[in-house]
């Protein structure tokens, strides 16, 4: 847009705001925030896709504080909120509250965050003097309306933050019973890092004539990341992570496995080899994720492995190095993963280590972002599996990704429903990878199994010795 504003000064914002932001040290507005703000402020209900690391967060709460600013004389009610913004994550909810605090230190303004996997009676304390901004996740704030604790009868803004992430966790059910409560009569603000069908199904029931804001084609991952992927035998994953940290002096790394087990069990492992490693996922205390994040940020821990759904709200604009350990079972988790490098105009690298299993979920997010990642071969740890080589490092079997972006027959035996996260079952509920050698006068017979041409070329028997 040619129209659109270069400097916070053009954007309406009061001194006090605009003092704020000088003090973070921003001049020029991101793309989000240049067209967001003065909609905001002019009291447009808005819908608007934007990736992580786009500067979205600020895109709302300072044109947020803004209107609540302006007419500050008006007194909040007891166990009242003037405004709502609701979000899936402890980490998310505590970041954008810290973003509040940070622009509306110079306002006369009040605000609080609350989620689960703490105590609720200090928050219930809390919420009876009345609060100007409340940030929330969905399960703690029906909590705490059932409890008679909150109250909308006063609310003037709802924001909805990672709607896609909201439906992918199953939250959709809570955000229609908490639609249903609040007042008609308000403004209305979604963000989501793509408009899928889903996500404008919500919106028709939640947006009214809103202006939509695309900041990043959907599903494009940041030009800045180089992402390159290296085939390996499952077994070997953690060796090779462990290798490439050594071998080139990584200092900060963000590390993505698909369970709570194997992010605790990989924390272990790069323990054991002299690595400073944390795990943040469900099952970790609030205050053991939030001292993880805090040691990750300044140093003292190089690696952070996370599952999705935790590493949800973690901002750091100088992320060097992402990891893929496990490929995501949803495609489009891995451009949430790899946004979290390359951050502010910075550049940065995105590496998955694939192995024989995860080559349908390889196909399928390389159908969503629309480009082939680059293959590269690390000598020392070539796969000892034939196929994992030749299907992985080599182009892709047809040259083309799969016409779905759904993965096929995706995962290797179990994944655990931990973290919100699918299945990798296949679409017949079986294990993918192979069928199983037959049974019956096979097995005396010493047979080689057949091979089908999927997951690893089964072992001939072997007598046993007598």
């Amino acid at each position: 847009m040619s129209d659109t504003p270069t400097k916070f000064t053009d954007l309406g914002l009061s001194e006090a705001l605009l003092k704020a932001v000088r003090d973070k040290g921003y001049e020029t507005p991101s793309p989000i925030q240049a067209q967001a703000i003065p909609a905001v402020i002019s009291g447009r209900d808005v819908m608007a896709a934007a990736q992580t690391g786009t500067g979205k967060t600020a895109g709302f709460t300072l044109p947020l504080l803004q209107r609540l600013s302006e007419s500050k004389g008006k007194k909040v009610s007891p166990n009242n909120v003037r405004a709502l913004i609701l979000t899936p994550t402890r980490e998310l909810a505590a970041q954008i509250s810290e973003s509040i605090e940070v622009y509306g230190k110079y306002l006369n303004l009040h605000s609080m965050v609350v989620f689960g996997g703490v105590k609720i009676n200090p928050q219930i304390t809390r919420l009876r003097q009345g609060v100007d901004v409340l940030v929330a996740t969905p399960g703690r704030l029906l909590d705490l309306y059932n409890q008679r604790a909150v109250k909308f009868s006063q609310l003037e803004v709802f924001i909805l933050d990672e709607a896609d992430r909201m439906l992918d966790m199953g939250f959709i059910r809570d955000i229609k019973k908490l639609i249903a409560v609040l007042p008609k009569d308000r403004q209305n603000l979604l963000f989501s890092a793509t408009f899928s069908p889903e996500i404008r199904a919500l919106a028709k029931g939640l947006v009214n004539q809103p202006l939509e804001i695309s900041v990043d084609a959907e599903n494009s991952t940041a030009e800045k990341v180089t992402q390159w992927l290296t085939a390996v035998d499952k077994k070997r994953k953690p060796a090779v992570l462990t290798h490439l940290i050594q071998e080139n002096n990584w200092q900060q790394v963000l590390v993505f496995t698909k369970t709570k087990h194997g992010a605790n069990k990989l924390t272990k492992h790069l323990e054991a080899e002299g690595l400073t490693a944390a795990a943040i996922h469900g099952n970790k205390s609030q205050g053991a994720r939030t001292k993880a994040l805090a040691a990750f940020k300044d140093g003292s821990v190089k690696i952070l492995v996370a599952t999705d759904i935790a590493a949800r709200g973690i901002d750091i604009d100088l992320l060097p190095q992402v990891v893929n350990f496990d490929l995501p079972n949803v495609p489009e988790d891995y451009v949430h993963r790899i946004g979290r490098t390359a951050r502010a105009g910075n550049t940065g690298q995105a590496l998955s280590l694939v192995c024989a299993d995860e080559l349908d979920l390889l196909w399928g997010i390389e159908h969503v972002i629309q480009q082939h990642i680059e293959r590269k071969v690390i000598e020392k740890f070539i796969p000892a599996n034939e196929l994992g080589e030749s299907r992985a490092i080599k182009p892709l079997r047809t040259g083309k990704p799969p016409k779905s972006g759904k993965p096929q027959g995706a995962g290797h035996g179990r994944v655990e429903h931990k973290d919100g996260q699918r299945s990798g079952r296949n679409a017949n509920g079986n294990n993918a990878g192979g069928n199983k050698a037959k049974s019956g006068n096979d097995s005396s017979r010493r047979k080689k199994p057949e091979y089908d041409g999927t997951g690893p070329k089964p072992r001939r028997a072997v007598r046993p010795t007598k």
